[in-house]
């Protein structure tokens, strides 16, 4: 199974919401998911990013591979730096 973390869009239209989820890679973008790891809004200024660290480096410590947006997301709250450090200290 590929696992994905992802975006999950919710909202309504022309206010997007999304969730941050870690998904089978063969779910529809907003069917079913493994587990919520955070929230992304864009809507707010400057744009809210909530993100259950734990269960993120969890997730990407066991081969989930998170899209462009959702690496960019988890690079803006500094789990992605986290993970790097943690990758080269078990090396």
């Amino acid at each position: 199974m590929a696992v994905k973390l992802r975006l999950k869009k919710m909202g309504a239209k022309q206010r997007p919401f999304y969730r941050i989820v870690a998904a089978d890679s063969r779910f529809p973008r907003d069917g079913r998911f493994l587990e919520i790891v955070g929230t992304y809004n864009p809507i707010t200024v400057p744009a809210e990013i909530k993100v259950d660290e734990e269960k993120a480096l969890y997730w990407l410590n066991n081969g989930a591979m998170p899209t462009d947006t959702v690496r960019n997301i988890l690079s803006k709250a500094g789990i992605m730096k986290k993970y790097a450090e943690s990758k080269k200290v078990g090396k």
